[in-house]
């Protein structure tokens, strides 16, 4: 990851702090624009090149003045004696619209201060929402009206202007434009969430867009998921908040004589319908070129035929900051090969499998129409095949085709992108109606979309077939991450929670997605109901309540709250959902009294066997009740932490009593998932590990060292038996080239993971899921061993596992923690490994390692208590073990 580092010397230390590369965040973003949090968390990093280099005290300062953040500080932290590297405000009230600077001190461990650190910043949003000044607008109260709108004002400004920020908040998307451009990159903002309960603004510098005389700003409205106009069978098209987009904005400018004025929506903004005919998130857009208007965003554009806007009531009453890392188009991919089939279809291959949308510039005739159906297969005769991906949309007509824009031409030069919609394809068949259309490979351009979480991660192996998965897999989690993680990017695009649950790993040891998963837990506080019930898909227009969620799916309010704890070491996302766990944790205990629930759905498609809903959702039962427990300890509710641990133990001993042949150390008929499941969430009572994995072991071997498992068994199979004795049997299943595997996809040409293991299955065949992706995550924990202490979490201390697996003979694992960058990196050395493990400065590491012989710098290394480790403390180490 490449950062731009500002060295500050100190005697013999070196500490190096963040200017733009991210060490120094504000709610886990970078310099961040617009918040609303009353309390920001700090955090940092501290590099040091000095063999066990660590952190003994900080100091905060925050203050409105950027040379004299010190000196002048709002507020300050005092010295606080801590190797922690995150902070929380405590002082005065922040004030809106403020930007504030911040900067920390840091004692070493000798003592030793270090010079103040480069400054950092965030600034405030409205914090309020009484402080909008604008009105919430439309062009109509029909939410049948296809067309998206335009609209724009025009102003004037007499004096200097020293900055100024536009504030957006809408039901539905929008892009913004002052004077004629595109203000920022961003994609598809506002982030879906709840319409009816919650509503996100985005906040944009715009000083550079505004001049000083005219200025006109322009604001074109999409559908998104809050005008669903396309049916399908979840039923948005019916959802309770469903009407035409609307939108609220303020342009806040502050002149040079310390002057503000505030531009804000109203009646008196002129609206007009725009070039997109159609538009859906869920299909495609349709674009007239024929119907643009040049210049409508621009101040001397003639608006006298256009109309005035209308007033709306908000559509909810709790407008938020979007505080996350906003979708982008993140990569451009050009076109791999292109064949042209008859005089009017051409099919694009863009070599790989994405989520995004594609960009057409063509000339053609005047009302020509071109359409661009997006897939990921072809039939036989080369043209573009849906039929895996279209399984769940009810046209009622065909004027809305499933994921194919259409265009008519201008007869001039046209450029075409989708600015509403996104798609899952590797294949864009183009037909036209005029045969004299030409089309090169150069017509055609794809974008890869997501949210633009930074990658933290890094694999690379001597097995070319595992390296690729872990491309795929990541590449299959990007594809379904747009300010939720979704199932897919082409058939439903909806926030499955048991897929979310079981990627969650995945995503963080290779991105940064909390600020991604905070919004999404916030999307579960929107729709669990009073009961404690949440529905299958988060967000959802209300399905999903009666099928689909249990705690199998739905321990996401758990499972990910506790993620974001181990892994970045911050307790709040398990403080914000405390009361949603524990009120969605007390509902199966009134539906389950026993310890035992049959609520779920299961191990969702398996190879062949299908184990008991009722042992997995049982599981999950106990993991969120564990959880539970833990985060009471954490959050010092000490009754409840005891309630809780007693609940968990009880469920454990009700599986157990029914599910475990004690003797035989079997869960039911011993099926893979079976004995996964238990051993990968600490059902399985310490003294029968071994026999219940070694069965396991056998069950795969029996099974011909090939996958049996479904969505749940997956999540568990390769870390029960790396855990638990049995490393070379999981990576013989995560290296396999041979149906049913990871490896099967990859060599019949997948670069994304598919929902089914059979390639040639009748449904469930989306070839870009990300419901199987846990060995994206395995992978760091299986062979690099790096794991989070759940002690001391955020990888303050790391654990490190590392299993020399036979059949691989190099292996290197990179993760960007909450302290730094840490790397696990083993090869063969004849009969011997070497092992190098780079540690951050103010962190240490517990190191396992088994060998006839283990040295570390020429020497032997003794472990008192084995299941410690061997302690190291900041630093690059290297360990020689005789296998």
């Amino acid at each position: 990851m490449k950062s731009f580092l500002t060295t500050l010397l100190v005697g013999s230390s070196t500490f190096l702090y963040a200017q733009q590369g991210g060490n120094l965040t504000c709610e886990h973003l970078k310099n961040p624009l617009g918040i609303d949090a009353p309390q920001p968390r700090f955090n940092w990093h501290m590099q040091d090149s000095r063999p066990g280099a660590r952190q003994t005290a900080y100091q905060l300062f925050v203050s409105t003045d950027s040379l004299q953040v010190q000196k002048a500080a709002l507020w300050q932290s005092g010295k606080i004696t801590s190797g922690l590297n995150q902070a929380v405000y405590k002082g005065p009230a922040l004030n809106p619209y403020t930007k504030y600077y911040w900067a920390v001190v840091l004692w070493d461990q000798d003592g030793k201060v270090a010079p103040l650190s480069s400054v950092a910043s965030f600034e405030t949003g409205l914090m309020n929402q009484l402080n909008w000044k604008g009105s919430w607008i439309s062009d109509s109260r029909d939410s049948k009206i296809k067309p998206a709108p335009y609209f724009r004002k025009a102003f004037q400004t007499t004096k200097k202007i020293r900055s100024a920020r536009a504030y957006v908040a809408a039901a539905g998307l929008y892009e913004l434009f002052i004077n004629g451009q595109k203000v920022g990159n961003h994609r598809l903002d506002p982030m879906y969430t709840r319409f009816d309960r919650r509503t996100l603004y985005v906040t944009y510098d715009v000083t550079k867009q505004l001049q000083e005389g005219k200025n006109a700003i322009g604001i074109l409205l999409g559908n998104g998921w809050y005008n669903h106009q396309s049916t399908a069978v979840w039923y948005f098209d019916q959802a309770p908040w469903r009407s035409r987009p609307s939108f609220c904005l303020d342009v806040r400018v502050t002149y040079e004589d310390g002057s503000t004025e505030t531009i804000s929506s109203d009646t008196s903004w002129k609206t007009a319908l725009s070039p997109i005919v159609f538009n859906s998130i869920y299909t495609a857009e349709h674009y007239d070129a024929r119907l643009e208007q040049a210049g409508w965003n621009t101040p001397d554009f003639d608006d006298s035929k256009w109309k005035n806007g209308i007033n709306r009531p908000a559509p909810s009453q709790h407008i938020v900051a979007q505080a996350l890392h906003p979708i982008r188009n993140v990569e451009e991919i050009r076109t791999a090969s292109l064949v042209r089939l008859n005089d009017t279809t051409w099919v694009y291959n863009m070599g790989r499998n994405i989520a995004g949308v594609s960009e057409l510039k063509v000339k053609g005739k005047s009302g020509t129409v071109v359409r661009l159906k997006h897939g990921e297969r072809l039939y036989e005769n080369g043209r573009v095949d849906l039929s895996n991906i279209d399984a769940h949309y009810r046209p009622t007509d065909n004027q809305d085709p499933f994921q194919t824009d259409i265009v008519t031409l201008s007869g001039r030069e046209d450029t075409f992108m989708p600015r509403f919609n996104y798609k899952g394809f590797q294949y864009v068949e183009v037909t036209s109606q005029d045969r004299d259309l030409e089309l090169t490979p150069a017509s055609l351009t794809a974008y890869f979309m997501h949210s633009d979480v930074p990658p933290i991660g890094q694999v690379q192996s001597s097995n070319p077939t595992l390296d690729k998965i872990w491309s795929a897999t990541n590449n299959a989690y990007l594809s379904n991450l747009f300010g939720y993680p979704t199932d897919c990017p082409q058939r439903e695009k909806n926030g499955w929670t048991g897929d979310g649950q079981i990627a969650i790993e995945t995503g963080l040891y290779s991105f940064d997605g909390i600020t991604i998963y905070e919004k999404w837990l916030a999307d579960h506080r929107d729709e669990q109901q009073s009961n404690g019930v949440l529905p299958a898909i988060i967000p959802t227009s209300g399905w999903g309540y009666d099928w689909a969620n249990g705690p199998d799916w739905t321990s996401t309010i758990a499972v990910i709250p506790w993620n974001l704890y181990l892994f970045y070491g911050d307790a709040k996302p398990l403080s914000d959902n405390y009361e949603n766990i524990k009120r969605y944790v007390d509902h199966i205990t009134e539906i389950a009294p026993s310890g035992l629930t049959t609520w779920g759905l299961g191990d969702w498609v398996p190879v062949k066997s299908k184990s008991p809903v009722e042992l997995t959702s049982s599981i999950y039962y106990f993991v969120d009740a564990t959880i539970l427990s833990k985060a009471a300890g954490l959050l010092n509710k000490t009754e409840e932490q005891a309630k809780y641990a007693a609940l968990a133990k009880k469920i454990q001993d009700a599986i157990n009593a029914k599910y475990l042949n004690s003797q035989t150390g079997i869960y039911g008929s011993g099926l893979q998932t079976e004995l996964a499941v238990p051993l990968q969430w600490g059902v399985v009572p310490e003294n029968l590990k071994a026999k219940v994995a070694d069965n396991l072991a056998k069950r795969v071997k029996a099974d011909g060292n090939a996958l049996d498992v479904g969505l749940l068994g997956t999540k568990a199979i390769l870390n029960a038996l790396s855990e638990n004795g049995h490393a070379d049997v999981a990576y013989t299943l995560a290296s396999n080239e041979k149906y049913p595997s990871w490896g099967w996809w990859i060599k019949n040409g997948a670069t994304t993971l598919y929902e089914n293991w059979d390639i040639q299955a009748k449904s469930d065949i989306s070839l870009n899921h990300i419901m199987f992706g846990e060995i994206g995550a395995w992978i760091y924990k299986g062979l690099g061993g790096i794991k989070p202490d759940p002690t001391q979490p955020g990888f303050k201390n790391v654990l490190l596992h590392p299993n020399f697996v036979a059949g691989l003979e190099q292996f290197e694992a990179q993760h960007e923690g909450p302290y730094g960058r840490i790397v696990s990196s083993w090869k063969r050395i004849g009969k011997t490994v070497e092992y190098k493990v780079s540690i951050p400065a103010n962190s240490t590491a517990s190191v396992f390692l088994k060998g006839k012989k283990v040295t570390l710098a020429g020497k032997p290394v003794a472990v008192t208590k084995p299941s410690e480790g061997y302690k190291v403390g900041a630093g690059d180490h290297t360990f020689v073990i005789e296998e």
